[in-house]
């Protein structure tokens, strides 16, 4: 951006004139910038003729530039006692002292603070600018993710919606797929790496090979139609955990309403905990292992006891309240799991206080406990990348727009 300045001083005998230095920065729409100093009143002891002769100077400097309007940043004052009316702007900047200024003009200090406020000006307007575009590059790419997110959970729901039977499995998938995570090592978490078959076919994991097939159709479908790449194993599992939750929590729903699926829809969207899924959501874009996690770092769920539970919850920074909600996750039988978890005196109350949330007409407790949990298993030790499943805006050349 290239700037140029108009300097203009002038002086005229102003004997009524305020005695009060000040300097106002007038933008415009036109980006004329003005520059008023009005010169309070001043004795001059010579030359001899006009000694104790009072004069009053008026002068003005006017800066004509390139500088970008500041009426969004600085808003204009209510009223103002300036002999020159302001033009319809904002006021930036004010009053400088200005004494001992020569007869016939200003000292160059004073000028000075004229040219630096305007090349001040300028700076800000372009990194007004600056944040301005990268403000809008980082809009274009949140609707990119938050529109693919979108169809991602649509393709998952209604796979998971034609495999009822498939969703306790899911939901042991994404767990297993997590609690590999090591704090001593940083290595593991939800990474994705349960996806090789060297790992799906552990002990711990038997009988999760049907629900990880089912993910894996579910997959080709979200890349055919991804416009950011494809989509991360580590992603895909967690998101379907999401999606079978719900369903659970809709299944409630229709059940608390006599199996009318309508009444049912309608009172998980007027009491359901759609809005505690927040910060799950924006958990999106997480990384592939090349390799399987190292093994013995997941029980297995159906043969371990209420101590082995706890001992891996604590060891991921989780208690007997987290162990307690995640009951669903540990096997195909939720109502026998919570029974043998009500054996241990720290679990015990746990299980009781979600099992009579789930009595009631919007399950609050359990719910949104146990999205909290889901939302902190799934993202041990994972680096988000903020900007995955993004793509390049194309660009429209106007010069071959036919008119």
């Amino acid at each position: 951006m290239m700037m140029r300045a108009v300097y203009i001083v002038s002086h005229t005998s102003t004997p009524n004139w305020p005695r009060n230095d000040t300097i106002s920065f007038a933008p415009s729409s036109s980006l004329l910038h003005t520059l008023h100093v009005h010169r309070q009143r001043h004795y001059y002891p010579s030359p001899p003729s006009r000694r104790n002769c009072e004069k009053d100077q008026l002068g003005m400097v006017s800066f004509v530039s390139t500088v970008p309007s500041f009426l969004a940043v600085v808003p204009a004052p209510s009223s103002t006692t300036s002999r020159h009316p302001p033009v319809n702007a904002g006021i930036v900047c004010c009053k400088i002292e200005v004494d001992n200024v020569q007869r016939h003009g200003f000292r160059r200090r004073d000028m000075l603070h004229g040219i630096g406020a305007t090349i001040g000006m300028d700076v800000m307007a372009r990194s007004c600018l600056f944040v301005e575009v990268a403000n809008a590059a980082d809009l274009i790419q949140r609707r990119q993710r938050s529109e693919f997110q979108s169809s991602v959970k649509a393709t998952l729901a209604t796979a998971i919606k034609g495999n009822p039977d498939l969703i306790p499995p899911i939901l042991t998938l994404a767990l297993n797929d997590s609690v590999t995570y090591d704090k001593s090592t940083k290595s593991g978490g939800p990474n994705g790496s349960i996806r090789f078959s060297s790992e799906i076919s552990r002990p711990e994991n038997k009988g999760l090979a049907a629900a990880l097939n089912l993910l894996e159709e579910a997959k080709k479908e979200i890349d055919s139609y991804s416009k950011g790449g494809p989509m991360s194993y580590a992603d895909l599992i967690q998101y379907a955990a999401q999606s079978a939750v719900k369903s659970t929590f809709l299944a409630a729903a229709i059940k608390k309403c006599g199996g009318n699926e309508e009444k049912g829809n309608l009172l998980y969207t007027a009491y359901g905990s759609n809005g505690q899924w927040g910060l799950f959501n924006r958990e999106f874009g997480r990384s592939d292992a090349q390799e399987p996690d190292p093994e013995g770092r997941v029980p297995q769920w159906e043969k371990a006891s209420v101590q082995e539970m706890k001992d891996k919850f604590t060891a991921l920074g989780f208690g007997p309240r987290q162990l307690a909600v995640m009951s669903a996750f540990l096997g195909p039988d939720q109502a026998a799991t919570e029974a043998l978890l009500a054996t241990d005196p720290d679990v015990s109350p746990w299980v009781q206080k979600y099992q009579r949330s789930r009595e009631t007409v919007s399950q609050t407790d359990y719910e949104v406990d146990l999205i909290t949990t889901l939302t902190k298993l799934s993202s041990l030790g994972q680096q988000i990348n903020y900007e995955a499943y993004t793509y390049p805006v194309q660009k429209i050349e106007l010069s071959k727009l036919k008119l």
